[in-house]
């Protein structure tokens, strides 16, 4: 059953970037707005709250403190800003935000990802791939991004008898070239 609670703010933060110059566009479920293909903003409701984020947000002046890092440590550019009423939301103040984020993407102001790092390996792990060349060299073959979901999988768990369970289970998978969450990209 679809609610529809924030139909009101929803419909208000969408009137409003719809004034600019910006495409409107469906993605992932919600309402995404962009600039010559680029994601520039969406607009979604959440339980307590509606949010309008900024995909580079970090470059933005954000005057009125509004902005926040819904992932700290994790997101790196996109920035959130939620409102809890319709109230709380100011046209010309949601405008002028949106129309900078435009400006910024004529500018192509963008986070540019930091090349990743060689991810630091559990000790089981380091000890398997010692172990057998031949774990090693398919290991070695995988992306960074993968090595790193696996040694984050096997280091996560609390129980070194949990990390000897995960190991045996992703060693087939390793020496398959597959990554660990693979089966859910597509």
């Amino acid at each position: 059953m679809k609610t529809q609670l924030w139909e009101n703010e929803i419909s208000l933060l969408k009137s409003i970037a719809e004034k600019t110059e910006l495409q409107h566009s469906i993605k992932w479920g919600i309402d995404v707005y962009t600039f010559d293909g680029k994601n520039v903003l969406g607009i979604a409701p959440f339980k307590s709250y509606v949010g309008i984020w900024f995909y580079n947000g970090v470059f933005m002046k954000d005057p009125k403190k509004v902005f926040i890092n819904a992932q700290e440590g994790k997101t790196k550019g996109l920035r959130q800003w939620r409102f809890n009423a319709l109230s709380e939301i100011e046209p010309e103040t949601v405008l002028a935000y949106i129309l900078e984020a435009i400006e910024n993407e004529k500018a192509g102001v963008k986070l540019v990802p930091a090349k990743p790092s060689k991810p630091k390996l559990p000790e089981l792990l380091e000890k398997a791939l010692k172990e057998d060349k031949g774990l090693m060299s398919a290991f070695e073959k995988l992306t960074l991004g993968k090595q790193k979901e696996y040694a984050e999988h096997i280091a996560y768990a609390k129980r070194e008898q949990t990390q000897v369970e995960r190991l045996e289970k992703i060693r087939p998978m390793i020496l398959e070239g597959i990554g660990l969450n693979d089966k859910y990209k597509k």
